[in-house]
């Protein structure tokens, strides 16, 4: 039998007082410093990635909407009242959130005109369209997001 201990765990790589080697702080400097450069180089990449998927959801949300307003007014013969009609009567399970304000509550509910020979002046104008509640502009094209 041998007298020798077996080693049962392997070396950390840190140095210890018996010699064993370990990462020195230029070392680490160097790491560090690449990683940070790395993140650097991504965060404007990301940030116009956001923006750009904020984009794609509002409108998405603007098409939909408009779309259930449209088919709205052809089942019913008239407008709905408000966005929240649309959820009432099952077009929609939810209003959606702005994706600029994020919040469901900001969109701006564009409203006919009523006519003046016309003999329902007491009922609420229809909505005919719905915009975003956002007042920031798009960086990508400059035009403000309640525009669309």
């Amino acid at each position: 039998m041998s007298t020798r201990k077996a080693r049962l765990w392997p070396s950390t790589g840190r140095a210890t007082g018996t010699g064993e080697r370990g990462f020195t702080l230029i070392e680490l400097i160097i790491v560090l410093s690449i990683i940070g450069l790395l993140v650097g180089l991504a965060l404007p990449t990301y940030k116009s990635v956001t923006v750009k998927a904020r984009e794609a959801v509002l409108k998405e949300n603007l098409f939909i909407l408009r779309k259930l307003i449209d088919q709205y007014a052809q089942d019913k013969g008239k407008y709905p009242a408000s966005l929240q009609t649309l959820v009432q009567e099952s077009y929609l399970r939810s209003i959606p959130v702005d994706p600029m304000t994020r919040d469901s509550a900001t969109w701006v509910e564009v409203r006919e005109l009523p006519s003046p020979e016309d003999p329902m002046l007491n009922e609420i104008p229809g909505v005919i369209d719905v915009k975003s509640g956002s007042e920031d502009k798009s960086p990508l094209d400059g035009s403000p997001y309640n525009t669309w």
